[in-house]
C-alpha cells in the first residue's frame, strides 16, 4: 500500500507563478521597443489654408536640413527623418532627458489636391514652412455681379 503524504498548502506559489509568466511576456514584447531616449516620436504639425495655398507648419527643433525628408504624391505628404542623440562626454552626467530622438515618419492626406511640382519648404528656427499650392482650377474665382 502507497503511503499518501500531506503538503503544506502555499496559496502565493500559484500567483509568483503568474507573475514570472507575465514578466515574460511583457519582456519579450518589450525588448525590441527604443530605449528612454530613443522614444517613437512624431512632430506636431498644423494645416491652414491660404492665398490658394496649403501651409504646413512642422515643429523639428535641433534638426539639420540634411536630416529631412519632404516628399507629395496622390494627395499625401510625406514627412520623415531622424533626430540625433548629441555625443555623451566622459564629463558629463544627465539628470533628465526629456528630448525625444530617433527616427519619425508622417504622412498626412491633405485637405485638396496640391502642385507637387510647385512645392517649397524652407526650415528656420526649428519650424519646417511647407507651401503647397492648389491647382488654378480649384482656387476660388471671383465672379462679378451685375446689376440690372
Amino acid at each position: 500500500m502507497a503511503k499518501k503524504y500531506l503538503s503544506r498548502w502555499e496559496p502565493f506559489r500559484d500567483l509568483v507563478s503568474l507573475r514570472t509568466d507575465f514578466d515574460r511576456l511583457f519582456n519579450t514584447f518589450f525588448d525590441n521597443m527604443p530605449t528612454e531616449t530613443e522614444r517613437l516620436w512624431a512632430p506636431a504639425v498644423d494645416i491652414e489654408e491660404n492665398n490658394g495655398n496649403l501651409m504646413v507648419k512642422v515643429e523639428l527643433p535641433g534638426m539639420k536640413k540634411e536630416d529631412i525628408t519632404v516628399s507629395v504624391r496622390d494627395n499625401m505628404l510625406h514627412l520623415s527623418g531622424e533626430r540625433k542623440i548629441e555625443k555623451e562626454t566622459k564629463d558629463k552626467s544627465y539628470h533628465r532627458i526629456e528630448r525625444c530622438f530617433g527616427k519619425f515618419s508622417r504622412t498626412i492626406e491633405l485637405p485638396a489636391a496640391v502642385e507637387a511640382d510647385e512645392v517649397k519648404a524652407v526650415y528656420k528656427d526649428g519650424v519646417l514652412n511647407i507651401t503647397l499650392p492648389k491647382p488654378e482650377e480649384l482656387k476660388p474665382k471671383k465672379i462679378d455681379v451685375e446689376v440690372k
